[in-house]
C-alpha cells in the first residue's frame, strides 16, 4: 500500500512537480527543505498515486505533513479524504492513529464536515510561519521601522559589500558556516542537525534551484542567507546567519537578500520561531504581514 522511504535528491522532479500543484505557503513544502532537515524528525516519504506524503515523529509516534500533489477544490478535496481514509487504515496497522500536522485553519471546516467528533484539532503557536510584505523589508520604510534602519547605517560605516552566492564563494561560505557553529558553543543535536541541513544547502546549491547571499566587511563574510521561490507568490528564507558582534549585520543581510532575490514576489516567509522567546522577539521585529497557523488533526 504506503512504502516509506528515505528522500533522495533523485526524487526531485517528481516531488517538486507535486508541490507546485498544491501551491501551498508553509515553510516546509520545499524539496530543498525535506532534503536538508530530514534528521530533525527522522522523515521518510511516499509517492502514493498523484501524493507526495512526507512522515516524521515526534519521539516514537508517526505522523504526517498535510499532503501535497492536488488542488484544494472539489476534486482535490475528494482525493485527500480518500487518501485519509487509505492512511487511517494503514497508521492502524502499526498500532497508532492517524495525524496530519500543517493542517490550515481554512481546512479545519470541511475536515471536520466529513469526519465530525473523529478528528481533532491542536494548535502549537511555535510552528507558525512568519510571513512578511516583500515590498516592507526591502525598503523598511516608516516608523516601525525606524530600529531597523539605525542598525544598518551603523553597519555601513563598515567597508561592506553584498554578494550572490556562486560556484565561486561556496567553499567560504562553507568555512564561515563552521566556524559560526564552532563558536557557538552549542554542540545541542538540534545544532548539529542544523548544520548538516547548512551543509546539505551548500553542497547542492545548484542542484537545488537556492538562491544566496553574502555579506561582508573589509572582504571577510560576517553573514550569509539562503532561500528559494517557494511557491507562486512567496520566497522562503532557509537560513540566516551573521555575527552578533557587528552591529547591523543581521537587519541588513534581511534587506539586501530581500532586494536582491524576492523583488519579484509579494511575501517572504521566514520560518517558525518553534517556542523560542528570542528567535520570535527577533521576527516579530520586522513586522510580519500575518502568522500562517497550522494546527495538527488527530483522527479517532
Amino acid at each position: 500500500m504506503f512504502e516509506f522511504r528515505k528522500i533522495e535528491l533523485s526524487d526531485k522532479d517528481s516531488i517538486v512537480k507535486r508541490l507546485a500543484v498544491s501551491d501551498l505557503r508553509g515553510c516546509e513544502y520545499s524539496f530543498a527543505n525535506n532534503v536538508a532537515w530530514q534528521r530533525l524528525n527522522n522523515s521518510l516519504i511516499c509517492l502514493y498515486e498523484d501524493h507526495y506524503i512526507l512522515m516524521g515523529y515526534d519521539g516514537n509516534i508517526p505522523y504526517i505533513l498535510f499532503p501535497t500533489g492536488v488542488k484544494k477544490d472539489a476534486e482535490g478535496k475528494a482525493k485527500i479524504i480518500a487518501l485519509f481514509d487509505e492512511l487511517e487504515v494503514y497508521f492502524r496497522s502499526m498500532g497508532h492513529e492517524l495525524k496530519v500536522s500543517s493542517v490550515l485553519k481554512e481546512d479545519i471546516p470541511w475536515l471536520k464536515e466529513v469526519y465530525g467528533e473523529r478528528v481533532s484539532f491542536g494548535f502549537d503557536r511555535g510552528s507558525s510561519d512568519y510571513i512578511y510584505n516583500s515590498a516592507d523589508l526591502i525598503a523598511l520604510a516608516g516608523k516601525k521601522y525606524h530600529g531597523k534602519r539605525n542598525h544598518i547605517r551603523r553597519f555601513m560605516e563598515n567597508n561592506w559589500s553584498f554578494e550572490p552566492m556562486t560556484a565561486d564563494n561556496i567553499d567560504e561560505c562553507v568555512l564561515f558556516t563552521t566556524e559560526f557553529y564552532n563558536n557557538s558553543g552549542d554542540d545541542s543535536e538540534s545544532a548539529v542537525i542544523e548544520q548538516y541541513a547548512i551543509h546539505t544547502f551548500l553542497m547542492n546549491f545548484g542542484f537545488l534551484g537556492l538562491k544566496g547571499g553574502i555579506l561582508r566587511v573589509d572582504g571577510e563574510i560576517v553573514g550569509i542567507s539562503i532561500g528559494e521561490q517557494l511557491n507562486s507568490d512567496t520566497f522562503v528564507v532557509h537560513i540566516e546567519k551573521a555575527r552578533g558582534d557587528i552591529n547591523g549585520a543581521y537587519p541588513m543581510l534581511c534587506q539586501q537578500f530581500a532586494k536582491m532575490f524576492a523583488f519579484g514576489s509579494r511575501y517572504i516567509n521566514r520560518g517558525e520561531d518553534m517556542g523560542i522567546e528570542g528567535l520570535r522577539k527577533s521576527k516579530l521585529s520586522y513586522h510580519p504581514e500575518f502568522l500562517l497557523d497550522k494546527y495538527r488533526a488527530c483522527f479517532k
